[in-house]
This record gives structure tokens, C-alpha cells and sequence, in this order.
């Protein structure tokens, strides 16, 4: 986790092992429920996935393969599932779940819109950072799904926009969404090619200037550059 944040780091797709000795389910006089046994093959099936796309990529994954590292036969697999493209939408849609809670709670946590960025962004970073395997997946392999993809991936764009709804007044020449469409598009793009370079766990380190580049166009460089202060003259 990036310094200064105290989130709790959350349990993403893919940083479990599927077949995990620990997972399985033992066997004994207390029967497991239905409900269970089903959420525990779900959930290693989510980690069998997301490791193997990050592995292989999208493309080259196989349902034998989603369930060799699950531990998951392909009938069970096709219960929870009704394909490849399902499983990805299920997986990506869990993961960054749970990294907007974790984001908003970091976000909530600074006294001012300047320190709620950094705050946010650290969270972001350093959860990614610590899920390799689920950021390949969730960023850099999403393009490889086709239109549900994409549509995954602005319906996740959209979602930062709520983290404009404290942005101080600003007076701007044009529409103040169209500026935040724009900076949260390079914000992505930053994280995009870190990951895709095999550097996920470097992404901590573009904090300073991931921190800046969102602040700079609504407080202005100086501004930006204090940490959301005004320069003392």
C-alpha cells in the first residue's frame, strides 16, 4: 500500500491461488450448505481466471485451463458460468468493487479535496500494485473481450466522476465534465502502461505526478504543485 494511505488492503481476484489446499472443502459429520460450496468454487474459479489471462492472455485462455488452476470441474464451471466472457465481466466487476469501496474510503478520510485526491489515488496504486494478476486482467486485458469490454471499461471510467462531486468552484472557458472525462482518461492511460510494461508494482511511484496532473487544471500549477495549497509568497 502507498505511503500515507491506511486502507485495508481488500482480497482481489487472482491474488489467491485456486487450488489452495486451504480452499477445499473437507469433508466430515457437518454437511456444507449448498450456498457455500457454490461460493467457494465461485470464488476459485474468479482466481483460476484471473491468474490464467494474466498468464496467457484473454484470447489464449481455455475454460480446461480457468479450471485446472480452480481446482473446479468444467460442468461446475459452466453452472456458475456461461462462458469465458461471463466469468472475465463477473471477475472484473467484483475486483473493481471492491477497489472503489477501498478508494472511497481513503477518499473520505482527507479533510480537503486536494488531500481526498492523493488519498484516493494512493489507495488505487498501492491495491493494484499488491494484485498483479488482477490488474493485467481488469486494465490492460479488457481490450482483448470486444464490445462488453469496452463497455465494462467506461462504465469504470464513469465511476471517478464521483470523485469530482467535492471539486471546489472553478471557473472554466468550457464544460467542467468534459475536463474531467479528460484528466481521468490519462490517469487510466498512466496505469494502462505501467501495467502493460510489467511494472505493476511500481505504480505507487506515479503518485506524486498522478496527484498533480488531476489537481493542476482545476487549482492551477502552483497551486497543484503545494499539494493543493497556496504557495506562500
Amino acid at each position: 500500500m502507498a505511503a500515507g494511505t491506511s486502507t485495508r488492503q481488500p482480497v482481489l481476484p487472482g491474488t489467491r491461488a485456486g487450488r489452495d489446499p486451504e480452499r477445499s472443502l473437507r469433508r466430515g459429520p457437518r454437511r456444507t450448505s449448498p450456498e457455500a460450496v457454490t461460493a467457494n468454487q465461485r470464488d476459485r474459479l474468479l482466481d483460476g481466471f484471473v491468474r490464467t489471462v494474466a498468464e496467457v492472455g484473454y484470447a489464449g485462455t481455455r475454460i480446461s485451463d480457468i479450471c485446472r488452476a480452480a481446482g473446479v470441474t468444467r460442468p461446475v464451471f459452466y453452472e456458475i458460468f456461461d462462458g469465458k466472457e461471463d466469468a472475465f465481466l463477473a471477475a472484473h466487476r467484483y475486483g473493481t468493487s471492491l477497489v472503489f469501496d477501498a478508494m472511497e474510503q481513503a477518499h473520505a478520510g482527507a479533510s480537503d479535496w486536494p488531500g481526498r485526491v492523493r488519498a484516493g489515488l494512493g489507495a488505487l496504486l498501492g491495491i493494484l500494485a499488491e494484485a498483479p494478476a488482477f490488474a493485467t486482467m481488469a486494465i490492460v486485458e479488457i481490450d482483448a473481450v470486444g464490445p462488453a469490454g469496452r463497455d465494462a471499461r467506461e462504465a469504470l471510467l464513469a465511476r471517478f466522476r464521483d470523485f469530482f462531486t467535492d471539486l471546489p468552484d472553478v471557473e472554466l472557458p468550457f464544460p467542467v465534465d468534459e475536463l474531467i472525462d479528460t484528466v481521468v482518461g490519462g490517469v487510466y492511460s498512466a496505469i494502462y502502461r505501467r501495467i502493460a510494461a510489467g511494472r505493476t508494482a511500481d505504480l505507487p511511484h506515479l503518485l506524486p505526478g498522478l496527484t498533480f496532473s488531476v489537481l493542476a487544471p482545476f487549482l492551477g500549477p502552483e497551486v497543484a504543485a503545494a499539494g493543493g495549497q497556496p504557495p506562500r509568497r
